[in-house]
């Protein structure tokens, strides 16, 4: 009876979910000039989307007990005491898992951790700021975790630290500021009824896709400027060809809500989010083969 209970807990870590964040991921090593370390990549890759990702969506599901749908999860299950049980096991794992790679590394880990635990503990609860809780969430799911994942590979201080590699790092959390509100747009109704002001709520539907598409835009000029700076015109033109696809669904998605609120739902939004992951992730994976390979 007990290990059931915590198979039916297991689905609000939302594992496959992580997919939509590994885009920050494949950029950090895409943008390192140097040699990768295989075998460390695929540790950070673990550490980060298979134990402290789940860790905190879990923590998240835990607090808001939401009724409704959830990133990754159109129903999910009712939460029980087993899974914050789970959370505190994939936080220590995730932790102990980092140390093996570099002491550094997992404190970085372990900041995560805390920080994504703010955002939704009670006590705290960053979600119910709709600024502070947003700027929470771009730095540390984009700079942060940008620059984490370049520690955790072993990459030299120095070529982090290298102005090209920090904007691009800036890059990184510019595109989650565009994106960020549009997985808040399907929960209005919960947040509301929960006290929570979400960017997305503060904004309403049409301010929420003017925002994406200004941080987004925003984002791709800075990226764009940055590769050039760099030398690297082929990353640019990998990076155009490979989000055509990503700039149509979301100009066409805006468009219908524009007309249809009715638009702004969960599966609108999980289609955004798997096509602008796979197309991003797919991008940062050819500039890094082309590079390394």
């Amino acid at each position: 009876m007990l290990l059931t209970n915590y198979k039916k807990a297991l689905p609000l870590l939302r594992i496959p979910f992580s997919v939509y964040l590994m885009p920050v991921f494949w950029f950090g090593l895409s943008a390192l000039r140097g040699p990768i370390d295989v075998g460390r990549a695929l540790g950070v890759f673990v550490v980060l989307h298979l134990l402290a990702y789940p860790a905190s969506n879990g923590y998240n599901s835990y607090y808001d007990r939401d009724e409704g749908s959830i990133g990754g999860l159109e129903k999910p299950p009712k939460v029980s005491e087993e899974l914050i049980h789970l959370v505190w096991l994939f936080d220590a794992l995730a932790v102990l898992g980092a140390a093996l790679l570099s002491p550094f590394f997992a404190l970085l880990v372990a900041i995560y951790l805390l920080i994504s635990k703010a955002y939704s503990y009670e006590g705290i609860r960053l979600k119910k700021y709709p600024f502070l809780s947003t700027l929470v969430v771009v730095v540390f799911q984009g700079a942060f975790t940008f620059l984490m994942t370049q520690v955790g590979v072993g990459a030299p201080k120095a070529v982090m630290l290298e102005p090209t590699n920090l904007l691009l790092a800036l890059v990184s959390t510019l595109f989650l500021c565009g994106s960020y509100p549009l997985t808040q747009v399907y929960q209005h109704q919960e947040d509301r009824q929960r006290g929570d002001l979400t960017l997305s709520l503060w904004l309403g539907l049409r301010g929420t896709f003017g925002f994406a598409a200004a941080g987004l835009l925003l984002g791709a000029a800075v990226l764009g400027g940055t590769y050039w700076l760099r030398g690297e015109p082929v990353n640019l033109l990998i990076f155009l060809v490979a989000t055509g696809p990503v700039v149509y669904l979301f100009g066409r998605w805006a468009w219908t809500v524009w007309h249809d609120a009715a638009a702004a739902d969960f599966a609108h939004t999980m289609r955004m989010n798997q096509v602008s992951s796979l197309c991003l992730s797919a991008a940062f994976i050819v500039m890094l083969v082309l590079h390394h390979g």
